[in-house]
């Protein structure tokens, strides 16, 4: 996962480490037209308080991966609002990379993104609901499994029930029985869902 991939060694030379190291002057190395003095700006934003916001709008414009990764990086040890809106907005970017860079980074921050998930659950868009289950995938939270007891009971789409029922197959207990008994009603002209909650059903019936 790019989040926990260790960057070579960097040798920055005497005077670029001399730069401004306050948080107008690292915003400024943002744009600098070396890849490396802007790793060592995001690394060093991530130290400065409410730097999330600068980081974010980076974000969007950085064309280099490597510049990125470190970005996401600082976001998820930064964690604050600003940071968790960031995150959340890059699960609607057509960029397929920043879309699952930003659901890895938020899988680390479960206690920053629980209050929010609700409203992913409930999104308009049922991709970034999709892409909210798929955060739950690893989010190291209590409600998980109470979350997506609430999509496979409640959410009109076949693609996000299908994404969370696969999940409960891996997580569920009795817990969500009578939910996923109740998936196949909803949809009973589905083949998939009855496999999906036949087999989640076997799985929780042998715990």
């Amino acid at each position: 996962m790019a989040l926990v991939k260790q960057q070579p060694s960097e040798t920055v030379g005497q005077e670029e480490r001399k730069r401004g190291r306050d948080r107008d002057d690292l915003e400024l190395q943002l744009s600098d037209p070396s890849p490396s003095a802007r790793r060592w700006a995001v690394r060093d934003l991530a130290e400065c308080p409410d730097s999330s916001a600068i980081l974010v709008a980076h974000l969007h414009q950085e064309m280099d991966s490597s510049v990125r990764e470190i970005i996401l990086t600082a976001l998820t040890q930064l964690g604050d609002e600003h940071a968790v809106a960031g995150l959340v907005e890059c699960l609607r970017s057509e960029d397929v990379f920043l879309r699952n860079e930003a659901i890895e980074a938020m899988k680390m921050l479960p206690d920053e993104v629980a209050p929010i998930m609700g409203t992913l659950l409930a999104d308009s868009d049922p991709d970034v609901r999709i892409f909210a289950v798929n955060v739950l995938e690893s989010l190291r939270h209590e409600r998980v499994e109470e979350w997506l007891k609430e999509v496979i009971e409640h959410d009109p789409h076949i693609n996000v029930c299908a994404t969370a029922v696969d999940l409960l197959g891996e997580v569920g207990t009795s817990y969500s029985r009578e939910a996923l008994e109740g998936l196949n009603v909803r949809f009973p002209d589905e083949p998939y869902i009855s496999f999906a909650t036949s087999l989640a059903l076997k799985r929780i019936c042998s715990i």
